[in-house]
């Protein structure tokens, strides 16, 4: 099954909430009334107000411009404002590189670094899982799972060892093996946790000093948060510079409208999406696929 088709599922409640409604105050008449309805279906969507009025302000310049009347002229300029927010600028893929993962409690931190390690070992790059996540009993196991059903290798340790330590030694052991792809499991953080936060930056001294390919931080968020998204990518944002967004459980949300919110106030890029629960069901991001299925 490819993106297109595991987006059109995935994606079903958002379209309900943002598709079916415009569908219903589209009369004809693109006057300031229909503007001000569009726009409180965005926001409804949980596409934020700062996004929503950028989108509703340049499809209303576009609109009037080419004089569009019918519903599917109107849409396909919205779509094309949509893609525009989300297509933000993105390095090419480089190897080596190691992927420091954070995020707080129960996004499915550990599941996405799993599905991962699969995709990239289906894309023929050898990858290592590193069980950076100490300060829980089953976090190295449930990595360690995840390894076995990848077919990749792990560096984990016990309860209770130095995060850093674990790191250490494994990007040690990745330039040994000379792997492609490093994935760094850390422990769910909360802001008041001020121990963790530190073990968070100890790790990000580690990766900088010891660790020569390409380096990325990606912040794994659970769509069905909707807009409390963006108060945990404000926290991390300010530990490490996060370098790319993981969005999951997009199967089971009516709220994947944060995308946009989290490009407009921080520009930081969508990189993958979990749609769903199998192994496979995890996906590179792609603006046009993803606004193609809502709108």
């Amino acid at each position: 099954m490819g993106i297109f088709s595991k987006f059109f599922g995935a994606l079903k409640k958002t379209k309900d909430a943002i598709s079916k409604k415009i569908s219903q105050i589209f009369v004809g008449e693109l006057d300031d009334d229909f503007y001000e309805e569009l726009e409180f279906v965005l926001v409804s969507s949980d596409i934020s107000l700062e996004a929503s009025e950028e989108i509703v302000e340049n499809v209303k310049k576009l609109a009037k411009k080419q004089k569009v009347k019918t519903e599917e002229e109107f849409k396909k300029l919205l779509r094309e404002a949509m893609v525009e927010i989300l297509n933000l600028e993105t390095r090419p893929e480089q190897y080596p590189v190691l992927c420091t993962v954070v995020g707080v409690n129960g996004v499915g931190k550990t599941t996405a670094i799993g599905k991962l390690a699969h995709f990239y070992k289906k894309n023929k790059k050898s990858c290592l899982l590193v069980a950076g996540d100490t300060f829980r009993a089953a976090a190295s196991e449930q990595l360690n799972e995840w390894s076995k059903r990848a077919g990749v290798r792990i560096v984990k340790y016990s309860e209770g060892v130095d995060p850093g330590a674990v790191v250490f030694d494994g990007i040690s052991s990745a330039k040994a093996k000379g792997e492609d792809v490093v994935l760094v499991d850390t422990a769910g953080r909360l802001h008041n946790k001020v121990g963790l936060m530190e073990e968070l930056r100890k790790i990000a001294k580690i990766v900088a000093k010891e660790w020569d390919g390409v380096s990325e931080n990606l912040l794994v968020i659970d769509a069905t948060t909707g807009q409390n998204a963006l108060t945990q990518v404000e926290m991390f944002n300010e530990i490490l510079p996060l370098s790319g967004i993981i969005l999951t459980k997009l199967d089971g949300s009516s709220k994947g409208g944060v995308v946009f919110a989290i490009a407009k106030k921080y520009g930081i890029p969508i990189k993958f999406v979990g749609v769903g629960e199998g192994i496979d069901d995890i996906e590179p991001f792609d603006a046009e696929d993803f606004v193609n299925n809502i709108i």
